[in-house]
């Protein structure tokens, strides 16, 4: 008897399958659609806002000090810390983040971001985190904009995705062969092709789908993996417990450039991400830096809490000293963004994130066909490409009328296609 041919355990594998996708099929969808497009959020940020892209990079950046002191200029009633974060790019807006701005006080997570030109300490612009359309998707992604419910919801979304994917996986392996499971019939009803369609496209998505399920259900649930490793303060964003100075107050505390200094000390060729300024007297710096052999780009584990008055070193958090399962940790994030594979990863990403999307539709229709309430017809390929000749004649049209419009998103499109070249220089570069 071929493996996985048994009927009643088909049937029950094929029901679990079926429910999953019929409850949770649509969300999948939204978060896969959200995901795909946050993997270059921040490039489609910079696209729709063109005034955050620096035409003329200089060669030095301003002190920390002064482009601190610029921000709370710009915002003087704001009390509390800020964390500066570095740009990586050599065009690139350094960002001052205030995390809970009396505006979005009770929010789940809307902090303010305000954009400053390093190189000049000007402050360019002030927005709030999930009233910009790239970070109102990224909270629909991670939350669903149901706040902290929302946030576990879709760690819940995770884990059923996987069992969609594996029991879908379960479903493909053949029972009458592997000629029946790679066939494509392209002449045998729409919703025979259809479902071939799905199951080549569920094969080929399937290793990339559950890794990013997995690490999304990791990013809402750390503590599993913190539980299973016996780690703790590991989850994406979590800082560790806080660090409190111990030296007396005075009238002269530590500069953050000076600050800065004293915790390349043990890290002397680490490249800086972020700089958190102290909360209260007894706060202290938190820099926070990326070692070569990091992986996290954007939010490297490398930390160094400075005494805000003394000048000392008070902790280090080197993750060069990590046990197999706290690196397995860090790579949780780069991993589900993409950022861990490169430019042809995160592409892949932004594909492997449209994919559910045609599962859904495509599923949904054959089960309304099994139902009577959709027919199967034809693949009438001359429709097809008569239609084809059609839409396209009709885009043409549209091109004419649209043009003024499309002058303008061409010359955003050239702002963007030279930050992108020059990213591809610099990584080039950094390959050599």
């Amino acid at each position: 008897m071929p493996l996985f041919s048994n009927y009643p355990t088909r049937a029950l594998w094929l029901n679990i399958h079926l429910y999953v996708a019929l409850f949770g099929g649509f969300f999948f969808v939204l978060i896969g659609l959200t995901g795909s497009l946050s993997v270059y959020r921040a490039e489609l940020d910079i696209f729709l806002n063109p005034n955050l892209v620096i035409e003329n990079p200089q060669t030095h950046y301003q002190s920390l000090d002064k482009i601190i002191a610029a921000v709370k200029a710009v915002h003087p009633d704001r009390y509390g810390s800020w964390t500066l974060e570095m740009p990586q790019a050599t065009d690139e807006m350094l960002t001052a983040w205030f995390e809970k701005p009396q505006e979005t006080y009770f929010e789940f997570y809307a902090p303010l971001m305000v954009s400053v030109n390093p190189y000049t300490a000007e402050v360019v612009e002030s927005r709030f985190w999930g009233q910009t359309l790239m970070t109102w998707l990224l909270d629909v992604h991670t939350q669903l904009k149901l706040d902290k419910f929302g946030w576990q919801a879709v760690g819940v979304l995770g884990g059923l995705m996987m069992v969609s994917i594996l029991t879908g996986l379960y479903l493909w392996w053949p029972v009458g062969g592997f000629r029946q499971v790679f066939a494509l019939r392209l002449n045998k009803g729409m919703m025979r092709l259809l479902m071939d369609l799905h199951r080549w496209l569920g094969l080929l998505s399937a290793g990339a789908l559950l890794v990013l399920a997995f690490t999304g259900l990791q990013l809402s649930y750390p503590q599993i993996l913190e539980l299973v490793i016996g780690t703790q303060d590991m989850g994406h964003g979590n800082d560790g417990k806080p660090v409190l100075s111990s030296a007396r107050p005075s009238t002269r505390p530590v500069s953050l450039e000076a600050a800065e200094f004293m915790a390349r000390g043990p890290f002397p060729r680490a490249k800086l991400r972020r700089v958190t300024t102290p909360v209260g007297e007894n706060g202290t710096y938190r820099i926070n830096l990326r070692q070569s052999g990091e992986i996290n780009q954007k939010h490297p584990f490398t930390m160094v809490w400075v005494d805000r008055w003394s000048g000392q070193i008070k902790s280090v958090r080197d993750p060069s000293l990590f046990s197999s399962g706290e690196k397995l940790m860090t790579w949780m994030w780069p991993l589900h963004t993409g950022e861990a594979l490169g430019e042809a990863g995160r592409f892949a990403w932004f594909l492997v994130g449209l994919c559910p999307a045609y599962f859904y539709i495509s599923g949904l229709l054959y089960w309304l066909h099994k139902r009577g309430i959709v027919r199967d017809r034809p693949v009438r390929w001359d429709w097809l490409k008569s239609g084809t000749l059609r839409l396209a004649d009709k885009c043409y049209d549209n091109y004419l009328v649209s043009l003024p419009h499309l002058q303008i998103l061409l010359k955003r499109a050239l702002q963007l296609s030279r930050l992108w070249g020059e990213r591809l220089v610099n990584w080039l570069e950094k390959r050599q």
